[in-house]
């Protein structure tokens, strides 16, 4: 197993490689990097807001996938501004992610769960005079995307879902099904069910928010690890997204972006509100300003509502952190994380996060993530 898993962080790695040259040449080619300065240049760029102060060389990133669409956004831009600066973010997973930080081999990771107790432990001996803190950057709705012709909306609850994932519902005209959908012609075909084949963050999610919202029908644990017997696996949200896409009478989970930029339509989820809530980021941001931050310290993990009833809400959500060092970050690269963590945190930053079928981090709990960006050392 520890031979594989080492041929698999390879391969990841290698694929990164290519993903960072593509963006090296976007970055390249833009007409937006006019006005800028070298990398550890001190001005603005003429075209944006981006600060490059302290930035130089390269910074190593990796983790969460579903944030991989706003971070090749942000990666594009902040490189036509910072010039002589490479941003390399590696999309494997956010478990992935978490271990590459605490092996001190990236200057920051992505994850869609918040660290837990070990692993924070784990990141002292990295971070030195510090640990690993969470910090929320992206937010947005977890897509339930299905590829049933002739549906063009289709509504389930929690329990639905549920049964769906764990095989228990096998065919699309399921009873279940039907009385979520009246008038709605569904075929007698069989469900192919896709879940992530490494640790993911957006499982964990989506498992949190059935075993909150479906307790009956979902009694496993809300882990990275895929729990439910049953459905076929793809790597990544890109993978599960593309068999979702390929294979008639699938369903599958995914963020709204990838959804968004292969025109898969999404599941509308009955919560118990007057209507259906959509997946869109309006809705998810509805969802996520009611999270309270539950971490201590620097440390601004959120505690979100998967059960809320409110109107238009969509529960099923996910908050993307990125990782540092609170303290005891590597000299050489700590200039560019508050850089480039800077930019992201910012108006600008946020706002690019509408246009990707993400949801911006509510204000009051981002203006608590740029005091901190702007602490770290």
């Amino acid at each position: 197993m520890k031979l594989q898993r080492k041929n698999g962080l390879r391969a990841t790695a290698l694929g990164a490689l290519v993903v960072s040259g593509a963006l090296v040449l976007t970055a390249c080619g833009s007409d937006d990097n006019s006005g800028s300065t070298g990398g550890s240049g001190e001005k603005t760029s003429a075209a944006s807001n981006i600060k490059c102060d302290g930035a130089k060389g390269q910074l190593m990133a990796s983790g969460s996938s579903a944030q991989k669409n706003a971070m090749d956004l942000w990666v594009k831009n902040y490189m036509a501004a910072c010039t002589g600066v490479e941003i390399n973010y590696k999309s494997s997973s956010s478990g992935e992610g978490i271990v590459a930080f605490n092996q001190g081999s990236v200057g920051f990771a992505g994850s869609d769960s918040a660290l837990k107790p070990e692993e924070v432990e784990e990141s002292k001996k990295i971070c030195k005079t510090g640990q690993g803190i969470n910090l929320p950057m992206v937010g947005g709705p977890i897509a339930i995307g299905y590829n049933l012709p002739g549906v063009d909306k289709l509504v389930l609850d929690a329990p639905t879902i549920a049964k769906i994932f764990s095989t228990k519902i096998k065919k699309w005209n399921d009873g279940a099904i039907a009385k979520l959908n009246p008038g709605v012609k569904l075929p007698d075909t069989a469900i192919q069910a896709f879940h992530r084949s490494e640790d993911s963050g957006t499982t964990q999610n989506l498992g949190k928010y059935l075993g909150k919202a479906a307790p009956n029908d979902w009694k496993f644990e809300a882990e990275k690890k895929w729990p439910a017997p049953g459905g076929q696996a793809a790597q990544g949200s890109s993978g599960v997204a593309a068999q979702v896409k390929q294979v008639p009478g699938a369903i599958g989970y995914f963020e709204l972006s990838y959804a968004k930029s292969q025109s898969i339509p999404a599941v509308s989820i009955a919560t118990g509100a007057a209507a259906p809530a959509e997946a869109t980021s309006e809705n998810a941001s509805k969802a996520i300003a009611a999270a309270k931050i539950k971490g201590t310290g620097k440390d601004l993990a959120l505690d979100l509502d998967y059960t809320t009833k409110a109107d238009g809400a969509y529960p099923v959500v996910l908050v993307t952190y990125e990782v540092v060092c609170d303290t005891g970050n590597k000299a050489d690269s700590l200039g560019t994380v508050k850089s480039f963590l800077t930019y992201t945190a910012s108006d600008e930053g946020q706002k690019i996060l509408t246009e990707a079928g993400y949801a911006p981090i509510p204000t009051e709990i981002n203006a608590k993530v740029r005091e901190t960006v702007n602490g770290l050392s």
